[in-house]
C-alpha cells in the first residue's frame, strides 16, 4: 500500500521587517519602546497612504505593563489613536509609531495581580485580508497549522520558537475598525515576512521573504 509523505513546511514566520525610510530613527523608536528584539529594519522609499492593513500586538501582564510600555512608545514619538481602556476582553490601546507602523499594547487582565515589568508575553503579527477563510486556507496550503480559527472572522496559526513573532488574521474592515483608523489605504504595506523556501506574495499583497534579517536591530 502506498504511503503518503508528511507535508513539509514552505513557510514559517521567523522574522519581521519593517520597511522605514529612516532606519536609525526607527532603530532608536524600537529600543525606546522595548521591542528592537522582535522586528528588523529595511530602508524603504515604497510609496504608501493611510492604513497598511496590519498591526503588530503585544500581549503583557497586566495593565500597569499596557500603561508602561504605552508610555515609552508616546516618550519616543508614537501617536495616540485609542488611548488605553478596560474592555470585555482586558486593556489595552494602541499607538502610531514615528515610521507609520500601528502597535498594539493589551492584556486580558483587568486588574493588576503584581507589579509592572518591562515583560513581553506574545507578539502577534495581525494581517488584516479581505477573506479570512480564504487566507487561512492559502497559508494552510503553504504548511501552516492553524491554532485558533473563529469562522470567517479571526484565525491564528501555531508560532515557531518560543520569541518568535505569531501570525494572525482579521478581517481588515474589523482590524481598521479597532486600531481605530480608516480602512482606506494604498500602496506598500512597507512590512516583509521572513522564513518562506521561495518568496512569494499572499493574496491580500503581503510579501514573504526567504532573506535573512536586514540588520542587527532584532537579536
Amino acid at each position: 500500500m502506498a504511503t503518503t509523505a508528511p507535508t513539509t513546511a514552505r513557510v514559517s514566520l521567523a522574522h519581521v521587517t519593517l520597511e522605514v525610510a529612516d532606519p536609525e530613527a526607527a532603530r532608536g523608536f524600537l529600543g525606546a519602546f522595548g521591542v528592537e528584539a522582535y522586528v528588523g529594519l529595511r530602508a524603504a522609499e515604497a510609496p504608501s497612504t493611510g492604513f497598511r492593513g496590519f498591526t503588530l500586538a503585544l500581549t503583557v501582564s497586566g495593565p500597569a505593563t499596557v500603561d508602561g510600555f504605552l508610555t515609552a512608545a508616546v516618550d519616543a514619538g508614537a501617536t495616540v489613536l485609542k488611548p488605553a481602556v478596560k474592555s470585555l476582553w482586558g486593556y489595552g490601546g494602541v499607538v502610531r509609531a514615528p515610521d507609520g507602523t500601528i502597535w498594539k499594547v493589551a492584556t486580558s487582565e483587568k486588574k493588576d495581580t503584581g507589579p509592572a515589568t518591562r515583560e513581553i508575553d506574545e507578539v502577534v503579527l495581525l494581517l488584516g485580508v479581505e477573506d479570512v477563510k480564504a487566507s487561512k486556507q492559502f497559508y494552510v496550503g503553504q504548511g501552516l497549522t492553524v491554532g485558533k480559527s473563529f469562522g470567517g472572522k479571526y484565525a491564528e496559526f501555531v508560532s515557531g520558537e518560543s520569541g518568535s513573532v505569531k501570525l494572525a488574521l482579521y478581517k481588515r474592515r474589523a482590524l481598521a475598525k479597532d486600531l481605530g483608523v480608516p480602512e482606506d489605504g494604498t500602496g506598500s504595506h512597507r512590512v516583509v515576512l521572513g522564513g518562506a523556501t521561495d518568496a512569494f506574495t499572499d493574496p491580500d499583497g503581503f510579501v514573504w521573504d526567504s532573506a535573512t534579517p536586514p540588520d542587527a536591530s532584532r537579536s
